[in-house]
C-alpha cells in the first residue's frame, strides 16, 4: 500500500500567498454570537482558521484558509463575509 503521508504533512506542502492588506474573511460578531454560528465555524473549519476568544468573540487567522467554503455552507445570513483573496493571493495547492 502506498504511503501518501499524513494530512498535516500534505497540507504543509501548500503555499499561501498572503494578502497583507485585506482579510478575505470577516465575521459579524454580533450576529455570530446571537445565532451561535461562531462556535460552529470553530468546530467545522478543517484548517482551524476560526478560534473562540476569551470574550466569546470569534478570531480569524485567514492566512490558514484552504478556501474550501465549509464555513459559508453553515453561515447564517449576515454572519460571515467571505470572498476569494484578490488575484495572486490565496492558497496554491501542491497536490491537487
Amino acid at each position: 500500500m502506498a504511503n501518501f503521508g499524513s494530512i498535516v504533512e500534505r497540507l504543509n506542502g501548500n503555499i499561501y500567498h498572503l494578502d497583507e492588506e485585506e482579510s478575505h474573511i470577516e465575521v459579524n460578531q454580533e450576529i455570530a454570537k446571537k445565532m451561535g454560528v461562531g462556535k460552529l465555524f470553530v468546530r467545522i473549519c478543517p484548517a482551524h482558521v476560526y478560534s473562540e476568544e476569551t470574550d466569546g468573540s470569534i478570531g480569524v487567522s485567514y492566512a490558514a484558509c484552504l478556501e474550501c467554503g465549509t464555513c459559508l455552507a453553515v453561515a447564517t445570513p449576515g454572519s460571515l463575509k467571505w470572498h476569494y483573496p484578490k488575484g495572486g493571493c490565496g492558497i496554491a495547492f501542491r497536490e491537487g
